[in-house]
Order: C-alpha cells, then sequence, then structure tokens
C-alpha cells in the first residue's frame, strides 16, 4: 500500500498522526525515506482494517482486555453472523463446550495417516479455550442467541500440517534469575499437539523485543504486555482498542524478518478465511453490516489481494488428504497452554485474576454457554444492570471511516493506578502463608520486606501499583533467597495464590462413547472416577461376582493407558490364575486425556486392544516374541480361541523369517507359559502351538551350530536356545520331529569361549553322549591346571546359564561353585564374586532358587555340623571302593536279586533321575551268604509279591 492517502475522504481521517509520524521520522533518522514507509504504512494498515465494510474484531489470545471489549462489542452491535479464526473441521463440537467445565481444548486427532509422513503419526491439533478468552465470548453469544450463524473459517487440521508440518512449535519464554524448575504434570495435558490459537502477538524481531523489554523494564513479554497493552485498553472504548490493535499488528507484521515460511502460511490462513467469508456471504441472507469477522490481531492486519468482501484476489484451497480425523474434547491446563504456546509460567493465571478484576470494575456482563459446569446460577432476584452510556463521539460508518483515536491515546501519558495498600497486603500476607506451609522459614518480618520492596520494585520500573509480576519478584527476593525447601518454589507459589493453575474437565455427555462405556462399566466401584486424583478401588471377587466385569476392564485399561490411570496394588492376572481379591489405584480423571484418545480409536476397550495387538503382531518390526506376547495378552484380556489362534499363526510365519537367536529367551518364556495354559486348561492343544513346537524345534537345530560360534549371540540366548530344544524334545518328537536332527546339531557345535563351552558341556550331558562322572572330572581337570584357572568363573556362569535347558546338573553346579570357593586363589576368585552376583541377578534370576534348593539339600542345616560335614562328591569314591568287595561277593547271591540284573533299565532311568552315577557289578557264580539277599531272606513278603506281579501267577 501506498504511503499517501488515496482519496480525498480518507485523507480527513488519521491526518494529525500521519503527520507527526512524518516528523518523528525526520527527526530520528535524518530523513524521511528510512522510517516513512514503515510508519505511515502502520496507519494505512489501520484505515484500511478501520474502513473494511465487515467489522473486524482484532484479538490477542487470552487476553481479558479482547474477551472484555468482545462481550461489549456483541451487546451493542448484536451481529447475526460471527466469522471466528478456528479450525472449520472444529465446528461441530463447540456445542458441547456447555458440558465441560474450562479450560478444555478442542481437538483433531489421526492415528491412520494418509497423504502424511508415517513417522509424523499420530497427528494433533489443539486449540485450548478458556473463560477470559474473546473467542469463548464469541461462541457463548453465537450458541446461545436464535438466530445468530456461528461460522469458522480457519483451515482445517488437515491443512495445518499440508502446511507446517512439524516445525511449528517455539521455544517457552526464559526468565532471567528464576530457575526453570521440575515441570508440573499438568503441563503435558495437551501431549504432542499442534497448538492453534487466535491472535499471535509477539514480535518476530528479536531486537525489537529486546529494545520493548529493556525501556519498558519487564523480564519477559508477558508481563510488557500485560503493562502496557492490556491495562489501558481494559478501560477504553471500542473504537480506540480496535485502532490499538490493528496498529500493534502491523507494527510485528512489519518488522518481521523475513522468515519465508512462517510468512506463506500467515498469508495462506489469510487467504483461506478470507475466501471462506466471501463463499459464505455469497450464499447467505446476511449482509456484511450484520456480521462480525473475530481473528488476531497480526492477520487483522493483512496485506494480501483477498483481504476484505472486494477482495480481488482468487484463492483455490487445496483438497484436504485421505487421512481421516477424530474430534473430540481433552482436558486442558493454564499450565498447558503456557508450555504449549511458549508464555511465561503464570501468565494465564494472571491473565484469569485480571480478567475477574475486569468484571467487577467495570460491570460487564459476559456470555456464558447455558448449563456451562461451574457456572454460578442466576439469582431469583437481581438488581438490574445500568445501561452503558453511549460513547461521546459515535463511530462512523464502515465507508466514512471511524474518527482518529490514535492520536490522543498514543500521546496521552499512562494513568497510573493508585496503590491498593488492602490488596498488596492481602497478597504479602498470603504468601508468607503458603511459603510457611511449604517449609520456608518465613515470618510477618518477611511480609513487610515482601510489601516495601513490591513498591520499591514498582517504583523503579516508573510504575505506581505493584503488578503481580513485581509482587513475585519481590516474593521471591525476600522469602526464597538462596534455597528451595519444598517441592514448589515461591513463583509457583505466588502462581498458585493468584489463582492456581485450574484444570478443566471434559463432561459425560461430552465423552466418546468409549470413555462412557469405561465409566458406565465401571459404576458399580462407586467411585467419582471423573475427579481428579488417586482413588483406591476394593475389589471383593469371591463374595462380590459381579465386580469381575469391571476387573477385567480395569485390567484393559492397563494394557491401554499411561502409567499411573489404573494401577494394581493387590491382586495379578496370569494366564490360569485369577485373583480372589483386588485393589485399585485409579487416576482416569487425571487422566482423561488419554482416555478420550482412545475413544478416537474404537467404540470400546475391548476393540482398540484388539486393534493394538493386530498392529503389534503385523508390524514392521514385529519379532517372535512380540507376537506371542501378543498372543498371551489375547488370551488373558480379549477371551476365546479367535483372536489368539490368528496371532499364533502370524508367530509361526514371523518365526520362519527369523535369523537370529535374539528374543530366544523371550520365546521360551513364552511357549512354556501357554503350553502350560493350554495342557492344563484345553482338552487338546491348538493346531498353531503344535505347528509352532514343530517349526521352532527345526529351527533351532539350525540355528544352533552358528549359535555356538556367534560373537552377536549372547550365552543366555544359546541357553534359551537349548532350553526350547530340551524342554519340547518330547512333545517334538511325538509329532514326528527326528531326534537325530538334534544330535547333530550339537555334535557340530564347536565353541570356543568358555561360558559356551560348559554349555555344549551341559547338553551332551542332556544327550547322553557325556557322563556325569565325565562332566566332574572335566571339571577337576580345568581346576588342576594353572593355565586354566583363571577363566574357570567364566566356565562356571555357563553351568549357571546350562540349568535353562538341564535342571538336573544343579548338583553338579553347586558342586562346581565349592570347588571353585574352595581352591581357587584370592586374585580370581574376589574380582569373579561380583560377575557372579550379576550374573544371576540379570540372566538368571528364576535360577537362583534351584540353586539354592539345592544347595540346602546338600549342605548341613546346622553350624555345628559344618566342622565334621564331607561334602557328598567326596564321599563317593571311600564308599564306591569298601562296597566294591562286598558287592562283588553278593551280587546275584539272591534269586530276587538275578531279576534286577536281568532287567537294569527301569533302576537306570530312576538313578538318573535322582542324579546318581554307579556302574552295575557282575553277579556272582554262588550267590551263599550274599549279603545282599539278607533283607529279602528276612522279610520275604515284597519278595514274594514282586515274584507274583512279575510271573503273573
Amino acid at each position: 500500500m501506498s504511503g499517501s492517502p488515496a482519496n480525498g475522504v480518507e485523507a480527513t481521517h488519521f491526518s494529525a498522526l500521519r503527520g507527526q509520524l512524518h516528523e518523528a521520522a525526520t527527526a530520528f533518522a535524518d530523513g524521511p525515506d528510512a522510517l516513512e514507509g514503515i510508519l505511515l504504512g502502520m496507519v494505512d494498515d489501520v484505515d484500511r482494517a478501520v474502513r473494511e465494510p465487515l467489522e473486524i474484531f482484532p484479538v490477542c489470545h487470552h487476553s481479558p482486555a479482547s474477551a472484555l471489549a468482545m462481550a461489549r462489542r456483541l451487546r451493542e452491535k448484536q451481529p447475526k453472523v460471527v466469522y471466528l479464526e478456528l479450525c472449520e473441521d472444529m465446528a461441530p463440537l463447540l456445542d458441547e463446550l456447555r458440558n465441560c467445565r474450562l479450560p478444555v481444548a478442542v481437538q483433531a486427532f489421526a492415528s491412520d495417516v494418509d497423504g502424511f509422513p508415517a513417522e509424523w503419526a499420530p497427528l494433533s491439533v489443539v486449540a485450548p479455550i478458556t473463560e477470559a478468552s474473546a473467542e469463548y465470548q464469541a461462541i457463548a453469544y453465537a450458541l446461545d442467541t436464535p438466530g445468530v450463524e456461528l461460522v469458522l473459517v480457519d483451515r482445517s487440521s488437515d491443512h495445518v500440517f499440508q502446511w507446517d508440518g512439524r516445525h511449528g512449535e517455539r521455544a517457552p519464554e526464559e526468565e532471567s534469575g528464576a530457575a526453570a524448575g521440575t515441570p508440573e504434570p499438568e503441563a503435558a495435558l495437551h501431549g504432542e499437539a499442534v497448538g492453534v490459537e487466535i491472535g499471535d502477538l509477539r514480535p518476530r524481531f528479536a531486537e525489537l523485543e529486546e529494545h520493548l523489554l529493556r525501556h519498558g523494564k519487564v523480564r519477559h513479554w508477558s508481563e510488557w504486555w500485560h503493562q502496557y497493552v492490556e491495562v489501558p485498553l481494559g478501560d477504553s472504548d471500542h473504537d480506540a482498542y480496535r485502532q490499538v490493535m490493528f496498529l500493534v499488528g502491523s507494527l510485528f507484521r512489519r518488522l518481521a524478518p523475513g522468515d519465508g515460511d512462517r510468512v506463506r502460511v500467515d498469508e495462506e490462513r489469510e487467504r483461506y478465511m478470507w475466501t471462506r467469508i466471501r463463499e459464505h456471504l455469497a450464499a447467505g441472507g446476511a449482509g456484511p453490516e450484520d456480521c462480525l469477522y473475530v481473528c488476531g490481531a497480526f492477520h487483522a492486519a493483512s496485506r494480501v489481494e483477498e483481504f476484505g468482501v472486494a477482495g480481488s484476489g482468487s484463492y483455490l484451497i487445496s483438497p484436504r488428504s485421505a487421512t481421516t480425523w477424530q474430534h473430540g474434547l481433552i482436558p486442558s491446563s493454564h499450565a498447558a497452554i503456557e508450555a504449549q504456546f511458549g508464555l511465561v509460567p503464570g501468565s494465564v493465571s494472571i491473565a484469569a485474576t485480571q480478567w475477574a478484576k475486569n468484571l467487577k470494575r467495570t460491570r460487564v456482563q459476559p456470555y456464558r454457554l447455558a448449563g456451562q459446569d461451574g457456572a454460578k446460577k442466576p439469582r431469583a432476584t437481581k438488581k438490574a444492570v445500568a445501561p452503558r452510556k453511549a460513547p461521546a463521539a459515535v463511530s462512523a460508518s464502515p465507508e466514512e471511516g471511524a474518527a482518529d483515536q490514535l492520536s490522543g491515546f498514543l500521546r496521552r501519558p499512562p494513568v497510573l493506578d493508585t496503590l491498593d495498600e488492602a490488596e498488596l497486603l492481602g497478597w504479602s500476607v498470603d504468601i508468607v502463608r503458603a511459603a510457611r506451609r511449604s517449609g520456608y522459614l518465613a515470618s510477618t518480618a518477611d511480609a513487610i520486606a515482601v510489601f516495601e520492596t513490591s513498591i520499591l520494585l514498582a517504583g523503579m520500573r516508573d510504575r505506581a501499583k505493584p503488578t503481580p509480576y513485581d509482587f513475585q519478584d519481590a516474593a521471591i527476593t525476600c522469602i526464597e533467597k538462596d534455597s528451595v525447601p519444598g517441592r514448589r518454589d515461591v513463583r509457583r507459589l505466588v502462581e498458585i495464590m493468584m489463582g492456581g493453575d485450574r484444570i478443566g474437565r471434559v463432561g459425560y455427555d461430552a465423552l466418546p462413547p468409549l470413555a462412557r462405556d469405561v465409566h458406565d462399566r465401571l459404576a458399580p466401584l462407586e467411585l467419582k472416577l471423573q475427579q481428579r486424583g488417586v482413588q483406591r478401588a476394593l475389589l471383593d471377587l469371591h463374595s462380590s461376582p459381579e465386580l469381575r466385569a469391571c476387573s477385567d476392564v480395569l485390567w484393559m485399561l492397563r494394557q491401554l493407558m499411561p502409567h499411573g490411570a489404573a494401577r494394581p496394588i493387590m491382586g495379578e492376572r496370569k494366564l490360569g490364575e485369577r485373583s480372589i481379591q483386588e485393589s485399585w489405584d485409579l487416576a482416569l480423571g487425571t487422566h482423561q486425556r488419554a482416555l478420550i484418545e482412545l475413544g478416537y480409536e474404537g467404540v470400546s476397550i475391548e476393540q482398540v486392544l484388539e486393534q493394538r495387538l493386530r498392529r503389534d503382531a503385523y508390524g514392521p518390526r514385529a519379532t517372535t516374541a512380540v507376537v506371542l506376547a501378543a498372543v498371551e495378552d489375547a488370551t488373558l484380556y480379549l477371551g476365546g480361541r479367535r483372536l489368539a489362534d490368528e496371532l499364533g499363526h502370524r508367530a509361526l510365519e514371523v518365526l520362519a523369517t527369523e535369523r537370529t537367536v535374539d528374543g530366544a529367551p523371550e520365546v521360551l518364556r513364552r511357549v512354556r507359559g501357554l503350553l502350560a495354559y493350554y495342557r492344563t486348561g484345553e482338552p487338546v492343544l491348538p493346531p498353531w502351538v503344535e505347528s509352532f513346537v514343530k517349526a521352532g524345534y527345526a529351527h533351532y537345530c539350525t540355528l544352533l551350530p552358528t549359535a555356538f560360534t556367534d560373537e552377536d549371540a549372547t550365552v543366555g540366548q544359546v541357553a534359551a536356545m537349548l532350553g526350547f530344544l530340551f524342554s519340547m524334545e518330547s512333545l517334538a518328537l511325538s509329532l514326528g520331529c527326528d531326534r537325530a536332527q538334534l544330535e547333530l546339531a550339537v555334535a557340530q557345535s564347536r565353541p570356543t569361549d568358555p561360558e559356551r563351552t560348559a554349555l555344549l558341556w551341559a547338553a551332551q550331558v542332556q544327550l547322553g553322549s557325556l557322563s556325569r562322572a565325565g562332566l566332574r572330572e572335566r571339571c577337576g581337570e580345568l581346576l588342576a591346571n594353572p593355565m586354566v584357572v583363571p577363566a574357570y568363573p567364566r566356565y562356571l556362569s555357563g553351568f549357571v546359564h546350562a540349568l535353562v535347558p538341564v535342571p538336573g546338573l544343579a548338583d553338579v553346579v553347586v558342586e562346581a561353585v565349592s570347588n571353585a570357593f574352595g581352591q581357587l586363589p584370592d586374585p580370581v576368585l574376589l574380582p569373579w564374586l561380583p560377575t557372579l552376583i550379576t550374573t544371576l541377578r540379570a540372566g538368571a534370576a528364576d535360577l537362583a532358587p534351584l540353586l539354592i534348593r539345592e544347595a540346602g539339600r546338600i549342605f548341613p542345616a546346622r553350624l555345628a555340623a559344618l566342622d565334621t560335614w564331607v561334602p557328598p562328591w567326596r564321599e563317593v569314591p571311600a564308599a564306591a571302593a569298601s562296597a566294591a568287595g562286598p558287592a562283588k561277593a553278593a551280587a546275584g547271591g539272591s534269586r530276587g536279586a538275578a531279576v534286577l540284573f536281568a532287567h537294569p533299565g527301569a533302576l537306570d532311568a530312576v538313578a538318573e533321575l535322582l542324579g546318581c552315577d554307579g556302574a552295575w557289578a557282575l553277579p556272582a557264580a554262588d550267590a551263599t551268604g550274599a549279603p545282599g539277599a539278607a533283607l529279602s531272606a528276612r522279610h520275604p513278603e515284597t519278595a514274594t509279591a514282586w515274584e507274583s506281579l512279575l510271573s503273573g501267577s
């Protein structure tokens, strides 16, 4: 736009202001050319926006002054159509605001993306709404006033990501002299959503913001806005308010740096909104004079061709992507709004307090949705509010333009509010009381110091009345000093005292079907589930079987929602096990956003759980262990066999494609649990289990030789492979597998490190190619070899892991560990002890009870017997030598003993089961006087019974 007036009529408006700015540019820039384009262009922007036939109402997001001016203008103008800068696809949800307690956020959510990069999922857009905001006043007026239409004209949620991607976030304002502190959990109520706000009024020129803060003697932008814009505009008339906001928006727009992407998005939004407005005006019956356009002051000073109802540009709106969007309301909070939009902590709470003061001072009646949660009921008898006096100067028509209000406003000195000593004294007393409760050693002297320091700081910053920010600085200086004894610092205490972090709540009627279904199904617990905080639920499932349905819901919520939403204190749910009593800590009100977002995925939690299990099982990174975990969850929480069988066949497919053994321990644990469950609870095994055992047996036999030498495979993974092969061997052989495949795989294994060598020896013992006596002999040779002694602890680590495939070697492992403690030198033994402990804790926690039980069986139970105790592995040679002579004489000396020597297989099996080693003695020719037959001769009844049983007589 040109800096000169366009016609004679326009020259009569803002002429004085143009002259003043021309003189200022000449004086400060040594000539009019340097600043004339910017300063006069700002006036042209204001003049253009004021002359627009469709009244533009510029606002700042969450500004009490904007909300107050909006409430006044709506009651004066009573427009028939309100155009609002908000995502157009969020319109159907606005009526549900009456069922909520503000602040809440309107959310658009998409979990499955089509047309965007997959790594962006899930997509989320939120538009927070507070009571002290101009957009809420416009929404409440339009929804509760008959004959008024509310039209959202901003880009859709889909276009937010089409234009912006993921780079629209800003860092929060930093406070100088105050530690950041631990963020409050309420600051994460919006999650990772992209925020949409009305009125992004903050300088994009860093030097300009720094200049304003330095000369305004404030620390951050929120304080500058409160002091120099918010407070002065609180008492201004409609025309002055509009012109000042137009001027501020034009200033920040013209001094914005050349950020091409951001400027492009701003202009795209402005073209989009004006195109939608013109389309609606062309289709509807209302004229521009009966409409009101509510938008951010930054966009009100737009210079795009499409600006205005008579804009010349022809903008083509791009189609939306194929992404399916879900819409709902989620709880919000002051802290969440501050964290998402880069506001200083506490600014939104201070704005809410300022809004309440403005209403009390001006007696303006705000708009509020009928039935709003938390609304005060109107009194039966209420005094009529005095009508607001008309302004001295009546606003001209849009065609003529409004009278110049900027010149007087800019030249008028700031009105210094008188000191309200009662208010400041109350603040000082309250902050000292709050500090004492938080552990500070505050006293009455500190309250006096805070009072005086607030006045001192306000005077240093050229204001007579201390602002909440001055009071906050004074409280930090006088009370906090250099330590914070509690969880909250003084800055946070001041925020709470000024109004606190108000947290919104979505009412039952505004919840999605899934959330309402959860509340209905948990109703027998008789808890206030929408209330924030933790509540304890006690379920006696034995005496109240009807609570089993509640228990099922709680266990599914534990799987689907964040930690802490539903946390079991007593009771567990495992395959084949059900608790008869349960205790839960529930915080569904605190995690209401997560529950609402579950409603975007399905209409019931069973459907959502099934979808997530399928997504995990069929995902690109699904492993056999992950799919088996999905099978177990489907069996535990959903019941039935349909989904579990489907996922079981999927596990079989994934197993066939794996070429590593990374998930072998988890696979072994899952398969053992599922096999035990089906064997005890089902008449027959599911077909997929039998197929999985057969395929797993062949699969791990194939990978076993490579895993023994693979450096990437750990000892625990190789032990898990052997555990699968040995524990599933009987079932696999019954299904047609060949044991020779396992024997060949073990024979082809050639490990080089001590841990895997010990594993191989254990496998050979299990297969019978190595006797237990031979294994003991090898361990003795290792201890006897000085070159191998330093590596002996590594062999023991391998033996500990060998208990997974061969738990019958527990006595050998105890013997090997005992020999190590007795014979290893201290330089080798002491460094190895931490390794043994960490090995047992990390990789063999479930094996420690087995070793302890075996050691308790072998070692003496009393300390006094330890001095004379001889280990059993040292007694075996002496006992065998002393019994060799009598055994040879007694062998076969009895008719009953002849059967044992003729058929030794049964006793061999029993001896192997008991872990006993020994050789059979040859039967003697003459059995007369054999000691072995003495017992049968003394008690012949048992031998006679065995004889009759074996002979069949």
